[in-house]
């Protein structure tokens, strides 16, 4: 699987919870395994998958999921909720395959939850520096605010000087 495919495959990890996370039937794609087969396997299993590593949607976290893949309610489908895998419950998951090609993806698993994880951090680091910038530039705002008031003053030409009267004029006025 080359830098492309991981590419692909990586839309494919969902956040639930607040973890990322992989469909059990996009896992068992991967995997070489059909999907009930696949879930068959990590129940007899059930002891190496806690719920850290995998655990079954509800009822609202599958819906919400559908809406966010966009996924319309048509017939056919899945009849009972899916079992979603974090990064290390798909690497428990390649170990009891038992299958060449499942340990062999499983290693391409990592690496797009790697990816995912260091996009993740790029955005989160370019928004802390965005941040900054954003406070400095407000601060050199007032600043400069505040000079082009005291410039202004200075900019506007002088008042004209009041002209000498011409003629005889008395000290008093009458």
């Amino acid at each position: 699987m080359s830098a492309q495919d991981i590419e692909r495959f990586s839309p494919r990890i969902f956040t639930v919870r607040g973890m990322p996370v992989l469909l059990d039937s996009d896992l068992a794609l991967l995997y070489g395994a059909e999907t009930r087969y696949f879930n068959r396997s990590v129940q007899r299993n059930a002891a190496r998958f806690p719920a850290e590593f995998s655990f079954v949607l509800t009822r609202k976290e599958f819906s919400d999921l559908m809406f966010q893949i966009g996924t319309s309610k048509g017939r056919g489908g899945r009849r009972k909720l899916p079992r979603v895998f974090t990064e290390h419950g798909a690497i428990m998951a390649a170990t009891i395959l038992n299958s060449e090609r499942a340990v062999g993806m499983s290693v391409y698993v990592i690496r797009a939850f790697v990816n995912m994880q260091q996009e993740f951090l790029a955005n989160a680091t370019l928004e802390a520096r965005l941040e900054k910038i954003e406070k400095t530039l407000l601060s050199h705002d007032t600043a400069l605010r505040d000079v082009i008031q005291k410039l202004r003053p200075l900019l506007l030409p002088p008042p004209d000087p009041p002209k000498p009267r011409i003629g005889f004029h008395s000290a008093r006025k009458t």
